[in-house]
C-alpha cells in the first residue's frame, strides 16, 4: 500500500486503533475467511476456560494456518509447538493483512510463544502489508518484554512502515491510552546504541515531535539528545 506525501498515519492510528490487531480485546476480525466465523462467535471480555479453547482448537483442526494464528495470538504455546512439528512451514503463513504468528504473539506479549516462533525458524522482521514489523507492533500495544526479546533477536531497529512510521514512533505516540508500562518501551528504545531517532514520517515528524504533541513522556527523549556542556574548558 502506498500513502501520498504528507499522509500522517498516526492520525489514523488515534481515529482507527481500535480496528488494529493487538491481541485478543482488538475489535479487528482479521481475514474474511473461517477465522472471521470464529471470532465471531467470542465472548468480548472475560477470561475464557481450559474447555473454551480447547473447543476452539477442535473448530480449526482442519485449517492449521487459521489455527497457528489463533494460537499465537491466544497464548497456546503447546499447539504453537504441535502445529509446527507436525509441519514447519506454518510459521511463515499469514492473513489477508499479512499478519504473521510472530505479529500476533508481538501484539499479544507472549514472549514464549515469540520465542518458540523464532525457534521454529520465523523471520524476524516479516512485513504486513502496511509495512509493519513485529517490533512495530510490540511498540504499539507497549509489550516491553517482547520488544526487548525480538531487538536481541535482530529485529530492525529503525525500520519504518509505509507510512514512515519506526517503533520509536509508535511508542511515544499517545502513551497515556495504553499500558502503564509504556515508558518502559520507550525507555528501551532510546537505549539502543544504533536508534535513528532524527527518522520522519510521511507526514514529516519525528517520533521526539510526536511525543512531543501526544504524550507525557516526552522528556524521556533527553537521552538521545546532543550534551551541551556546560564545564568552560581551559
Amino acid at each position: 500500500m502506498e500513502f501520498p506525501e504528507g499522509f500522517n498515519q498516526l492520525e489514523l492510528l488515534n481515529t482507527h486503533g481500535h480496528l488494529i490487531p493487538r491481541g485478543a480485546s482488538s475489535l479487528w476480525t482479521g481475514s474474511k475467511d473461517e477465522e472471521e466465523e470464529v471470532e465471531e462467535e467470542e465472548e468480548e471480555e472475560g477470561d475464557h476456560s481450559e474447555e473454551w479453547y480447547l473447543e476452539k482448537e477442535e473448530t480449526l483442526k482442519d485449517k492449521p494456518k487459521v489455527l497457528i494464528l489463533w494460537a499465537a495470538e491466544n497464548q497456546r504455546l503447546a499447539t504453537v509447538h504441535r502445529l509446527l512439528t507436525a509441519d514447519p512451514l506454518l510459521v511463515h503463513c499469514c492473513d489477508e493483512d499479512g499478519y504473521t504468528p510472530l505479529h500476533r504473539a508481538a501484539y499479544s506479549g507472549h514472549v514464549d510463544v515469540v520465542s518458540a516462533l523464532i525457534a521454529g525458524g520465523s523471520k524476524v522482521n516479516p512485513r504486513t502489508i502496511d509495512g509493519w514489523t513485529p517490533l512495530h507492533s510490540a511498540c504499539r500495544w507497549s509489550r516491553v518484554t517482547v520488544a526487548s526479546f525480538l531487538l536481541q533477536h535482530g529485529a530492525e531497529l529503525n525500520a519504518q512502515t509505509n507510512g514512515g512510521l519506526t517503533p520509536l514512533h509508535l511508542a511515544a505516540s499517545d502513551t497515556t491510552a495504553f499500558r502503564s508500562d509504556s515508558p518502559h518501551t520507550l525507555e528501551l528504545l532510546l537505549s539502543q546504541r544504533h536508534l535513528k531517532p532524527e527518522l520522519c514520517s510521511s507526514s514529516g515528524e519525528t517520533a521526539s515531535e510526536v511525543s512531543r504533541r501526544t504524550g507525557p513522556h516526552h522528556a524521556l527523549f533527553e537521552m538521545v539528545e546532543d550534551c551541551v556542556n556546560v564545564v568552560p574548558s581551559h
